[in-house]
């Protein structure tokens, strides 16, 4: 961090153990008074913009803590085959996404990449469709194809077809050998309602959700933060 003005005299003042407890209370009370500490956090702030970040960050975890410790089963725990990578993953990593939604779908290079290169990750889909009645409609097929043990196919299909509508959902359902009508059942509806209800816990802002171990992030963050989420919910199972 740079030193504010005049910083390079501090030195001199602080000369010996007494003298220097004195003089540091001297210059605490003298910055309170004349203003210094404003100064010295609005320039620290500047130089280091990233210390806002990390504090958000870091009121978001501990906001989430409790959040994610009273639901991690509710959240890893894939409703159906809507999974994929290793079954016997040591790091899961939960997406809520909206079929409908272009920044889960930049996602999904991302996602593949991560896959291909960790044997160890498992990837849990979970359905959030909040763009329209034409989500809510890919969502529930998707469910009906997780629920039949086809939930990849149906999923690839649908991104291959495009964004969710009445001609892509019959392609996709085609391709995927599921009835093309849109299902409704208790189970679909207790699924969505308790996506919601986790996502809205844990501060949703709109799609993609990611949940890695203890991080919640929301938006489209790229593979590195991925990564690094990932790397680190390994190391602290670890211990």
């Amino acid at each position: 961090m740079s030193e504010a003005k005049g910083g390079s005299n501090w030195g001199a003042l602080l000369t010996g153990a007494a003298g220097g407890a004195i003089a540091t209370l001297a210059l605490a009370v003298a910055a309170v008074q004349g203003g210094w500490a404003d100064r010295l956090v609005r320039k620290a702030m500047i130089d280091n913009p990233t210390i806002l970040v990390d504090t958000a960050d870091a009121l978001r975890a501990t906001q989430h803590a409790p959040v994610l410790a009273a639901n991690r089963a509710a959240i890893e725990t894939p409703f159906g085959s809507s999974w994929e990578g290793a079954k016997d993953a040591d790091v899961t990593l939960v997406e809520f996404y909206d079929y409908a939604c272009g920044y889960c779908k930049a996602s999904l290079p991302v996602i593949d990449r991560l896959v291909k290169e960790d044997p160890r990750l498992r990837v849990v889909y979970r359905e959030f469709p909040i763009l329209g009645p034409d989500s809510e409609a890919a969502s529930r097929m998707a469910l009906a194809a997780s629920g039949a043990g086809r939930f990849m196919a149906f999923h690839d299909a649908l991104y291959a077809a495009g964004r969710p509508s009445q001609a892509t959902l019959a392609k996709a359902a085609a391709s995927a050998g599921l009835p093309a009508a849109i299902p409704s059942s208790p189970e679909i509806d207790a699924e969505l309602r308790k996506n919601f209800q986790l996502a809205q816990q844990l501060g949703a802002t709109g799609t993609p959700l990611f949940i890695v171990g203890d991080k919640v992030l929301n938006g489209a963050v790229g593979y590195d933060a991925l990564k690094t989420a990932i790397d680190e919910a390994r190391a602290a199972k670890r211990g």
